[in-house]
């Protein structure tokens, strides 16, 4: 059986530098565009955009068709939010605000089947709707979801070694908006968050673990990537609609009154 890109996680845990976009957008075709252009992978962010269960499998569907590896970012984190995700045909999950090696640990086992607690059905997507037997879909499944713990909160620091350490952490995810605002930062380039992201740095590479960071100007990106991370998300579907959405207009706007200057002579 086919089975799209079958070598995201290991790649993650190899350590390859690999480029993502979060996506914003409950749509197929921008899913469909950043496989095309060569990404390597997307993150479905269903805790801040309006993803529900038939979206994300939609998503799903187009990164499929795509070739692109798809994370979910997930709302809650709790055991039907992995499982439903997960049965879709995720790649992988992002969970949000991860503070301790106990809920590191819970995490793990909802996504895993052998030692785990994940609840066995080969019938959605992931299990090629039946047509990949028990066993296989297990072993298939055990082996290639990627769990990436956002860490965010100032709490998380204390245990940040311990979540790092925990077996089936894939990757960690600094979340810096968010520690900026916890530890009442002005921005993501204080010292207290510069720390923060430091530590997290230092305890994912001291555990083996890939270092994950939003970063969505390259100058950013080269500074989080001499600090160890190798997993880019490279802003969002929003971000860069926006972003060259306002070069278009400024451009044809500034051709509008050269024009208009130039009828006037």
């Amino acid at each position: 059986m086919s089975e799209q890109p079958l070598d995201f996680r290991s790649r993650v845990r190899n350590g390859e530098h690999l480029v993502g976009i979060f996506i914003k957008t409950p749509a197929e075709q921008p899913i469909e565009i950043l496989g095309g252009l060569g990404f390597d992978f997307v993150v479905i962010d269903a805790e801040h955009a309006p993803f529900d269960r038939v979206t994300i499998d939609r998503a799903m569907l187009a990164a499929k068709a795509a070739g692109i590896a798809a994370l979910v970012r997930l709302h809650s984190g709790s055991g039907p939010d992995i499982l439903s995700t997960l049965d879709s045909g995720a790649h992988g999950i992002l969970v949000p605000h991860v503070t301790s090696a106990d809920r590191a640990r819970d995490i793990v086992s909802a996504c895993r089947y052998k030692g785990g607690r994940r609840g066995f059905s080969n019938s959605p997507r992931a299990g090629h709707y039946g047509r990949r037997g028990l066993t296989e879909h297990i072993e298939f499944s055990d082996r290639n979801v990627t769990v990436v713990m956002q860490i965010e909160d100032p709490e998380a620091l204390d245990e940040i070694d311990a979540i790092a350490s925990v077996d089936g952490v894939d990757a960690l995810f600094v979340g810096r908006g968010d520690l900026a605002v916890a530890m009442g930062a002005s921005s993501v380039e204080t010292p207290e968050v510069i720390d923060a992201t430091r530590r997290i740095a230092a305890a994912a590479k001291g555990a083996g673990k890939a270092l994950s960071v939003f970063s969505a100007q390259t100058a950013d990106g080269s500074a989080m990537a001499q600090l160890g991370a190798t997993l880019f998300v490279a802003g969002s579907d929003q971000f860069y609609m926006t972003q060259a959405a306002r070069e278009a207009l400024a451009g044809f706007r500034e051709l509008g009154s050269t024009a208009l200057k130039r009828s006037a002579n």
